[in-house]
């Protein structure tokens, strides 16, 4: 067949493609046991004709006259993946929109369908006006439906907030052509690279709300799709299964030589389900921030076809019976091991850790609102709400603390059996250290990081108390009174870097033991006390929710003296955040886009409710009645779940 012969047939759009099963439409079965189905097969040079303008690493491949454009080769990168390519991967309708020039010197405009709907694009040719402005665009825009890119400059100095989109769209990945994450961290000075490379799942969602914040959502609709293909996958550890509805941690896009044939690849999605992370942990918080961005999906960009698809509608349900299993528990609360979210090494939360419970309840909410009313899930929205009922009770009666509160556990007394002692969890006064005692404000309060038989972790958790205001796990008064105490320990909390991850650190032979003498979690570094400013967008969430929004303005101030000059570090170190972590790696993706988000949620305010729960009036109900519910009557009831309130 003849060159011309061949390019006939591609823009005809009868040319050779290689096709997976279409997993990605709404009838399909969500159980996919082969990772085969998470390939994308390439024939090089033959399909989906475009140059790519940030092309770096060159492989070697085919190029015939016609389709060298302006010498650029085409190569295989983390922005780019090859210049050309046919796949048939999850069916994401993902619409974008290409400008180029023609040999001839005509500007065209493609209408793009993603590659994965193997659709053929149409070129509509522009008239002068129309060139002029595309012209003066196209400094900033790249092909295929991936990103554009903001240059804009005052006085020839590029703005912070510009600095940080350019960097945030530099990070982004591409798969079978699409933009379908953002790398952890992009960092030119580190050597070792570990899994900073990968996708993270609860690294992208301010990633995600920003792209959504900007309009730009086919790149977290790519994600969301793509990452239910993974959920099904099977993951096995030591002969071992964890649960279906289960999450991966990362992702990272690899592509590999086709076996026998040399002018193809293919690209695939290798996982991490916790098999290869350190400490070997499963990411519980994975689905929860899965599901959250989904709602704020649907809310932000009025697409509610994603969430009614059938694939998306089972794996919600999935992750909510993986959540909401039956086990040996009698919390409402969500038991996990140390290490499995945002802390996520060795640091003293195994048990019931706030940050999983604000996130769990968010979930359970938000994914209420998107399950489709049917039979069969009417056992599961019963079990949902019955859970989140208990689920609000017992972090708001149990988890609280303030002043009040504190002085009622130091009277506390011990070894009460019966069914109406004050002291439930058999807490010993001796437990409130020295520091709370004197950290303590007058007014304000906050939920303590975990509680368990004889234990509490007294240690303030920023992302969980944050995040329970959003979600309104927390009550009215509470969520004020968290601020309150934001506002009155600002030189601890914020200091020089916004915002603490935990407050106190672990030190000394408290530090030895609970954390294994972890060399990265030593005193006020990384999530032992470390500054993390990516915690500003959930900061400014939580401020504009509860109508305070100069509490963020003055935080990200903060953040705005220093962090681009400093190159976007991923943490910092010391009580008052003066250094730059230790191990902290520059151009870390989140620490990027939480600034980004921050900024744009002051500016548009409203945009704040994609990620917001409103206070559900029937859960409220339910919560006064329990309070004076009789426990011992409730062991009578068979056929429901009870739990300690």
């Amino acid at each position: 067949m003849s060159i011309s012969e061949v390019v006939l047939q591609v823009f005809s759009g009868v040319g050779t493609s290689y096709c997976y099963p279409n997993i990605g439409s709404s009838s399909s079965n969500l159980k996919l046991p082969f990772k085969s189905y998470g390939k994308c097969r390439k024939r090089i040079g033959l399909w989906n004709i475009r140059p790519l303008n940030n092309c770096r690493t060159t492989q070697s491949c085919k190029k015939y006259g016609i389709w060298q454009v302006r010498g650029i080769d085409c190569g295989n990168t983390s922005n780019n993946r090859l210049w050309f390519s046919s796949c048939q991967c999850q069916r994401v309708e993902n619409i974008s929109e290409t400008i180029g020039e023609g040999s001839n010197g005509t500007w065209f405009k493609e209408k793009n369908l993603s590659p994965i709907d193997g659709e053929v694009n149409a070129q509509k040719v522009l008239d002068s006006e129309e060139v002029q402005q595309l012209k003066h665009e196209k400094e900033g825009f790249m092909s295929n439906g991936s990103i554009t890119k903001d240059a804009s400059y005052s006085n020839g100095t590029i703005s912070i907030e510009d600095e940080a989109w350019n960097l945030l769209r530099e990070s982004v990945v591409y798969y079978c052509g699409s933009p379908i994450g953002t790398i952890a961290a992009k960092d030119p000075s580190s050597t070792n690279v570990l899994n900073y490379d990968h996708v993270f799942i609860r690294d992208f969602i301010p990633s995600g709300i920003a792209f959504l914040l900007k309009g730009e959502y086919d790149i977290v609709r790519n994600f969301i799709l793509h990452t239910l293909q993974l959920q099904s996958w099977e993951k096995t550890m030591d002969c071992h299964s964890p649960g279906q509805g289960l999450m991966p941690a990362s992702f990272k896009v690899r592509t590999v030589p086709l076996d026998g044939d040399d002018t193809a690849t293919e690209e695939v999605l290798d996982p991490d389900f916790g098999e290869a992370a350190i400490g070997r942990v499963a990411p519980v918080d994975s689905g929860l921030w899965w599901i959250i961005l989904l709602r704020a999906y649907g809310k932000c960009s009025g697409d509610r076809s994603v969430q009614e698809r059938i694939d998306v509608q089972t794996g919600i349900k999935m992750i909510l019976k993986l959540c909401l299993a039956d086990g040996f528990d009698m919390f409402p609360t969500l038991l996990v091991t140390d290490g499995s979210c945002m802390i996520d090494r060795r640091m003293g939360i195994h048990g019931h850790p706030l940050e999983i419970q604000a996130l769990f309840y968010s979930a359970l909410l938000s994914a209420r609102e998107m399950l489709a009313p049917e039979d069969g899930s009417a056992d599961l929205i019963r079990a949902l709400n019955n859970r989140l009922v208990a689920l609000s009770f017992h972090i708001r009666e149990y988890y609280w603390i303030d002043m009040r509160k504190l002085n009622e556990i130091y009277r506390y007394k011990t070894e009460e059996y019966s069914y109406d002692a004050v002291n439930k969890f058999n807490i010993y006064p001796d437990q409130i250290s020295p520091w709370l005692v004197e950290w303590m404000p007058n007014k304000g309060g906050y939920l303590i990081g975990n509680l368990q038989p004889a234990h509490m972790d007294f240690r303030f958790f920023s992302l969980g108390n944050l995040w329970a205001i959003v979600s309104s796990l927390t009550t009215r008064d509470q969520s004020h009174a968290i601020l309150d105490l934001i506002e009155a320990k600002w030189n601890v909390l914020v200091a020089d870097m916004p915002f603490k991850i935990c407050y106190p650190a672990l030190e000394g032979q408290e530090w030895r033991i609970i954390t294994g003498s972890d060399p990265k979690n030593t005193p006020w570094s990384y999530h032992n006390g470390g500054s993390w400013p990516t915690l500003l967008w959930q900061l400014t969430v939580a401020c504009i929710k509860m109508n305070r929004p100069e509490i963020a303005t003055r935080a990200i101030e903060v953040a705005e003296k220093r962090i681009s000059a400093e190159k976007w570090p991923e943490y910092y170190d010391t009580k008052r955040a003066r250094f730059i972590g230790k191990q902290a790696r520059l151009y870390q993706t989140w620490s990027i886009a939480g600034f980004l988000v921050a900024k744009l949620l002051l500016r548009n305010p409203d945009a704040a409710k994609i990620l917001m729960n409103e206070e559900d009036a029937e859960l409220v109900n339910a919560f006064y009645c329990m309070i004076d519910a009789n426990p011992r009557r409730k062991r009578s009831r068979k056929g429901q779940k009870s739990y300690i309130v």
